[in-house]
């Protein structure tokens, strides 16, 4: 195998496990955001249904929160799955010259 294609899909495969690990943290920076909009909420508007809508932030976050790690794990067995497919490229990286 060439040595260029190997290391080009364990490029690949590195990029794709780091792009998982930021849509976790941009996942888990939205429900950090809807959780804070439901704690303020009832210091900056003063109505009769506030309690509801603070209610409804802190479920929106937490939902957000569960799909994201769930969305990170699944991903991150799909990667490790895709990894079967390049075959032994360490060993055949370090023994192609």
């Amino acid at each position: 195998m060439n040595k260029d294609l190997i290391l080009r899909e364990k490029l690949a495969l590195q990029r794709t496990h780091l792009a998982n690990q930021t849509a976790l943290l941009a996942f888990v920076r939205t429900a950090m955001y809807f959780f804070v909009a439901g704690l303020s909420i009832d210091s900056f508007f003063k109505f009769s249904e506030t309690h509801l809508v603070m209610w409804t932030f802190f479920i929106i976050s937490f939902m957000l929160l569960l799909y994201g790690v769930a969305n990170y794990f699944r991903n991150k067995k799909m990667i490790k799955l895709s990894e079967q497919h390049i075959g032994d490229y360490k060993t055949e990286y370090l023994n192609s010259n």
